[in-house]
């Protein structure tokens, strides 16, 4: 099989290599589609902690079972699947109270381990989740990036008619403002670049705004009937936003930190505390997640062009550099095989 083996930061090179043999309670999958993470284009640059080279990256994955290694699975050859990507440990605190998103030894696919930009790959049966055929492969690519946004909506306890505003028209803060839509609550997206409000516009139909605007604070006030956000999601892993976050909540609203810096937050105590604010981490997801966004995606509510801007082909990201990591339209990319 061929895979695209990142040696060091910046070198890139399609290595041909033996198709892996599953062990007992694995499978063996044949990659359909995988989502370029903002996780990779970190690790090309050189840029991505607790990472080590050389990797196969690739954590967003659709894949084909082609071989199954126990005969009790109930998982069957020609299943397409998405795959969990964090691999836990089941016997860390965390595991045990169900939060596997958060195992403290977590080892994640196109991390800590080889990924999917390669031809084939195994992973534990209990790191997938079946696709249903309406799911097109891109989009089954995606439901992992979705389902980072789930969680953080769940962690936030989002419900319909909630004012919500999410900071950071990334691909996770896109994924947040659509399912939160979906919920039935009422969004506004915020983001500094103008190309990204646009896409929020025209593809998901929701109100957009510039933090660096002078009447920022006046436009959330018109947004949610004359008071501040009852919800803040952050998604920029932005130290200034994340900073100031809190000032842009209601009195008793929530925080919800998705993205992440290398650093120290400082957050105003006087701020937080006469709030009485609640502050929340999202990290990862769990298999609910996962099967909520295919849900949603079955119901149409949510779809992949809602995150999705460029297409690839296996074959030809030799030269990742120009293709992707300076590609200035690049939202979201997926990579089909």
């Amino acid at each position: 099989m061929k895979a695209l083996v990142l040696h060091e930061p910046f070198k890139f090179e399609y290595v041909k290599m033996p198709i892996p043999t599953p062990y007992k309670g694995e499978l063996l999958l044949k990659v359909k589609a995988v989502g370029i993470c903002g996780t990779d284009i970190h690790a090309y640059s050189g840029k991505q902690p607790f990472f080590s080279y050389p990797r196969i990256l690739g954590h967003e994955i659709c894949a084909e079972v082609v071989a199954v290694a126990d005969s009790t699975s109930t998982i069957k050859v020609g299943q397409r699947v998405a795959i969990i990507p964090c691999v836990p440990c089941y016997t860390c605190h965390a595991c045990q109270q169900g939060s596997t998103n958060c195992c403290e030894k977590v080892s994640l696919f196109g991390v800590h381990q080889d990924g999917g930009f390669r031809e084939y790959m195994t992973a534990p049966e209990s790191n997938v989740v079946p696709v249903p055929d309406e799911v097109s492969d891109s989009a089954a690519s995606l439901i992992e990036p979705f389902a980072i946004a789930a969680h953080a909506l769940a962690r936030g306890g989002v419900q319909a008619n909630e004012d919500v505003l999410v900071i950071g028209a990334g691909p996770i803060g896109i994924g947040i403002a659509a399912i939160a839509k979906a919920y039935g609550a009422n969004v506004i997206v915020a983001d500094t670049q103008a190309s990204r409000r646009q896409h929020i516009e025209k593809s998901l139909s929701l109100p957009t705004a510039d933090p660096l605007a002078e009447d920022f604070n006046q436009q959330l006030l018109a947004r949610f009937n004359g008071q501040m956000a009852k919800t803040v999601i952050d998604a920029t892993g932005n130290a200034s936003s994340m900073n100031k976050a809190v000032t842009l909540l209601r009195h008793t609203g929530k925080l919800v930190f998705v993205g992440l810096f290398i650093g120290e937050l400082n957050i105003n105590d006087p701020e937080f505390h006469k709030r009485e604010t609640t502050l929340f981490g999202s990290r990862n997801a769990t298999r609910k997640d996962f099967e909520k966004v295919i849900e949603l995606l079955q119901s149409n509510l949510i779809n992949e062009n809602m995150m999705k801007s460029h297409e690839f082909h296996f074959e030809n990201l030799a030269d990742y550099e120009n293709t992707v990591v300076k590609n200035a339209e690049l939202l979201k990319g997926v990579i089909r095989f």
